[in-house]
């Protein structure tokens, strides 16, 4: 089949030569001339402005959004909108607020326009081993968007659902990603313990290598661990920053709205703040605190050392 894929960042873009390489007709549009021509050897059909979009499929349209959450997201699907006629789906694709896809619904449907909310998973390695995808959405518009879905995923069969109306597919996403941050940190914390026992010099490498194969903890994760390990143990290249992308506050927030315990997710998301915290008041504060009661010494910054 046809769609329109709307932004070919690193996920936008592999998402569109996965359909290409399956057979589907795919639109590229970007922000800039320079990202759509680069996919154009992919065999994506180029387009520069919203009116070419349009102009090059036939109703009804599929347009794929693939911009970030918020505002470049929205601004984007109402750009469109109003090239759009009823019967057509517009696809969020991005890692969006599942409130703020039903709201893109609601402004939506006044037009006639179907919606469908789809959360994608995989990163970079999606183009070539396929992306697990969550769609919520109306039967009737994820049936029509199905073959995508399908060629999409790992296998037609694997690696997709239809999670529920819309705002599922996002909310479904922003669960996942609650649960990647818990098993991240769970997976930091423990090499961090295998790393400070120096009295066994162990490798850690070999340990992650080793842990791959018949462990109850093997995964993905722990694959691209070892990989990384292998290269530089120490990770001597890495600053210890760790951004979130914003699924991890949403999640803790649905926590408590729902009144349901999640600790582990929210310590996880609250450690990437604590990366995050350049400055280290908190900690400045809690060693002058420890003075001020017990009289413990503070270890004061040297000359020309920074914070950072």
């Amino acid at each position: 089949m046809e769609l329109a894929i709307v932004g070919l960042g690193r996920m936008g873009g592999n998402m569109a030569r996965r359909l290409v390489e399956r057979g589907h007709r795919v639109v590229g549009y970007s922000r800039t001339k320079a990202t759509v021509d680069e996919h154009v050897p992919f065999g994506i059909v180029p387009a520069y402005t919203p009116e070419e979009v349009i102009g090059a499929l036939t109703p009804p349209r599929v347009v794929w959004f693939m911009y970030p959450a918020g505002e470049p997201t929205e601004s984007a699907i109402f750009q469109f909108a109003p090239l759009l006629q009823a019967g057509d789906i517009v696809v969020n694709g991005a890692n969006s607020f599942y409130k703020d896809s039903i709201r893109y619904a609601e402004r939506l449907a006044v037009r006639g326009i179907r919606f469908a909310d789809v959360g994608v998973s995989g990163g970079v390695w999606g183009l070539e081993n396929g992306y697990g995808l969550m769609a919520g959405g109306d039967p009737e518009a994820i049936a029509w968007i199905e073959p995508i879905l399908r060629d999409l995923a790992p296998t037609p069969d694997k690696g997709w659902v239809h999670a529920g109306p819309v705002g599922a597919g996002h909310y479904a996403k922003m669960i996942h990603n609650g649960i990647e941050y818990a098993i991240m940190q769970a997976y930091a914390e423990g090499f961090e313990l295998l790393r400070r026992k120096s009295e066994f010099q162990m490798d850690i490498a070999a340990v992650a290598e080793a842990w791959r194969h018949g462990t109850v903890i093997r995964s993905w994760l722990l694959d691209l661990i070892a990989g990384f390990l292998k290269e530089d143990s120490e990770l001597t290249e890495v600053a210890p920053y760790v951004a979130d992308s914003g699924e991890g506050r949403w999640t803790a927030h649905e926590a408590i709205d729902l009144g349901s315990p999640a600790p582990l997710i929210t310590l996880a998301l609250h450690e990437r703040f604590r990366s995050q915290d350049a400055q280290g008041f908190q900690y400045r504060f809690l060693a002058q605190l420890r003075k001020a009661f017990g009289g413990h010494a503070v270890k004061k910054v040297e000359p020309g050392e920074s914070r950072d």
